[in-house]
């Protein structure tokens, strides 16, 4: 395990949490909002309400994953070996999660890849540079 995360990995990382906070309000605050119908091509406010509590719950999980790269990356600043690799690990495990929800949203609807990039495209890059350093 690496003993230390690159900077870049470190902004990209970041990076990816504030998307990830983003998605948080769009889908736990803001779904019925038009312009939250639209970006998630939701067409009615009727559908919307009907699916209002799964989106608030899908969001919750994509703020838990920006919380665990967050609280990865604090941990790994530690001076203290242990503790800096357990903040490793968690980095690796939130943005490696981050970027299986990416690669299932892909798989299950191509159409979304677009959405799927940007969700998963910068933690891939994170990953791949957290694991090269090591």
């Amino acid at each position: 395990m690496p003993a230390t995360v690159p900077l870049a990995a470190v902004v990209l990382a970041t990076i990816a949490a504030l998307v990830h906070v983003y998605i948080f309000v769009l889908e736990s605050l803001l779904w019925t909002a038009p312009r939250t119908r639209a970006t998630f091509g939701i067409g009615s406010e009727a559908e919307a309400r009907v699916t209002r509590e799964l989106a608030y719950n899908q969001g919750w999980y994509n703020l838990f994953l920006a919380i665990g790269v967050l609280g990865g990356l604090v941990l790994a600043r530690s001076d203290l070996d242990a503790t800096r690799a357990a903040g490793v690990g968690v980095l690796l495990f939130a943005t490696g999660s981050m970027v299986a929800a990416a690669l299932v949203l892909v798989v299950r609807r191509p159409a979304l890849a677009r959405a799927a990039a940007v969700q998963g495209l910068l933690p891939l890059v994170a990953v791949v540079l957290t694991v090269v350093a090591g």
